[in-house]
């Protein structure tokens, strides 16, 4: 039964012929799984000799000698191709990385302008990049005496010319201007009860120094930092070593400048903490704004006296159950204002009876004006501590070395503007006491003591900076406080 079976299979199987080199094997033959593997990889071979003959037959039906080298110049024509695509594919990867960066370029937030901190330290000339600083408070000139507007000046072709010919001039006001406005605003937010007079003055003219960016004789602080108390009028900032400290009952004059390229900012104002004293610093801010409402140019300094002292002696103020007049005092006085020259001349009385000489176009003017319960007039009082180099003094011999030495700091650190002791003592210099008298006895050197009126009486100051402009007043000064 088992070889009827194995002869149907037999006879059911495909006739298969398998050609082994060349020979034909017998039908039904068993065949070893390893001769299958030889066989196999025997006919691959036959195929690639087979193609191989195909291209080499193709190539000599075709009648050309260089058949071969076609095919090998297109194997490798191909081959450039393939390489030249993937530089390009490089390439634009390159790009992409590029662009990428480029949008992340893109997302970065631009720089905007920069803000002030808290305290201040960033220079004016960094929060306005454009160079261009803001204006202060810009007014029409005062009608002629015979009535006449002086609006005309705003319209005028060329008094605008004029006008735009010192506007470099001008903006170097206006940025000492927005150094001070932003200083005495920071001063106002600490200056309490308690605090030395040295802690109070060395912390405002820190803050000072960074704001205008010091820079030698070029950029600074115009003069030391006034901090005349009560009595005290005027010019008293603490030596070294001075213990006063600033009480709840006292009235402190803060008086302080800056300037830019000896453009000078001479601008003050009166602090209290006692309300009682309000009424004082009232009629003085009044007399103040008087004086710069009547200034102008044409007009007679002494009419401006006379109109300021109008307004204050209009003032009365009642302290600790005594009432007072306000008086202005006589022998204080606002002033004209040159380059590193803070006192250029003519003054400005603040009471009637004074010079007729004229304000004049493209003049820089203090308007300040002081008002006191006491006698209103000051005398030199008090230990000095503010001195100046005299601007007209000529060539003056020296014999002392250690004046000499003085004289060199003096004119390197301050030239024609007013210093103090404090800011020798800053710059290392020790033992000089001697020698600035000596400056002082040849008339290079000016002292100027504190100035003082009546002892148990109060004064109050207030002072703004104007320039007569060509085509307008500007009250170079202003700021929102006063």
């Amino acid at each position: 039964m088992a070889d009827v079976l194995r002869q149907q299979e037999q006879e059911d199987k495909p006739v298969q012929e398998i050609v082994l080199n060349g020979e034909a094997e017998p039908e039904g033959k068993d065949e070893d799984p390893s001769e299958e593997t030889a066989k196999k990889k025997k006919k691959k071979k036959k195929k690639n000799k087979a193609a191989a003959s195909a291209v080499n037959n193709e190539a000599e039906g075709d009648g050309s000698a260089g058949g071969v080298g076609d095919v090998t110049s297109q194997l490798e024509k191909q081959a450039l191709e393939d390489k030249e695509k993937e530089e390009d594919g490089e390439e634009d990867g390159d790009e992409g990385e590029n662009s990428a960066g480029k949008k992340k370029k893109k997302k970065k937030k631009k720089k905007g302008p920069k803000v002030q901190t808290d305290p201040p330290s960033v220079p004016i000339c960094d929060l306005y990049p454009s160079a261009v600083f803001p204006k202060g408070q810009e007014c029409e000139y005062p009608a002629t005496q015979d009535g006449r507007s002086a609006a005309w000046r705003t319209t005028s072709e060329e008094k605008r010319v004029m006008d735009k010919a010192n506007e470099e001039i001008w903006n170097d006001f206006r940025q000492a201007a927005e150094a001070h406005r932003q200083v005495r605003k920071y001063v106002m937010s600490w200056l309490k009860p308690g605090m030395t007079m040295i802690e109070i003055c060395e912390k405002l003219e820190d803050c000072s120094r960074k704001l205008i960016k010091e820079n030698g004789l070029n950029a600074g602080l115009a003069f030391p930092t006034g901090c005349s108390l009560n009595n005290c009028a005027a010019h008293y900032t603490p030596n070294a070593g001075d213990p006063t400290v600033l009480q709840y009952d006292d009235v402190c004059k803060i008086d302080f400048g800056t300037h830019i390229n000896g453009r000078i900012i001479d601008c003050a104002f009166t602090v209290t903490f006692n309300p009682k004293y309000d009424k004082l610093l009232e009629a003085v801010k009044d007399a103040t704004n008087t004086g710069i409402k009547c200034a102008g140019i044409d007009v007679r300094l002494c009419d401006i006296g006379e109109s300021i002292q109008e307004v204050m002696e209009s003032y009365e103020v009642e302290i600790d159950g005594k009432t007072y007049q306000v008086k202005p005092i006589r022998n204080l006085n606002g002033h004209s204002i040159g380059q590193h020259r803070i006192h250029a001349g003519k003054t400005v009385p603040i009471v009637k009876g004074g010079e007729a000489t004229r304000m004049e176009e493209g003049e820089v003017y203090a308007i300040e004006t002081f008002g006191s319960t006491g006698k209103g007039v000051v005398h030199d009082d008090m230990e000095c501590s503010h001195y100046m180099k005299n601007f007209d003094v000529g060539h003056v011999p020296i014999r002392l070395p250690r004046a000499k030495h003085l004289l060199n700091v003096v004119n390197e650190n301050f030239g024609t503007l007013a210093f103090c002791r404090r800011w020798l003592d800053r710059l290392g210099e020790s033992k000089y006491l001697m020698a600035l008298k000596n400056l002082c006895d040849l008339g290079i050197v000016d002292p100027y003591p504190p100035l003082c009126d009546a002892k148990g009486c109060y004064t109050a100051q207030f002072e703004h900076t104007i320039l007569l402009r060509p085509t307008c007043k500007e009250v170079v000064s202003r700021g929102d406080d006063y």
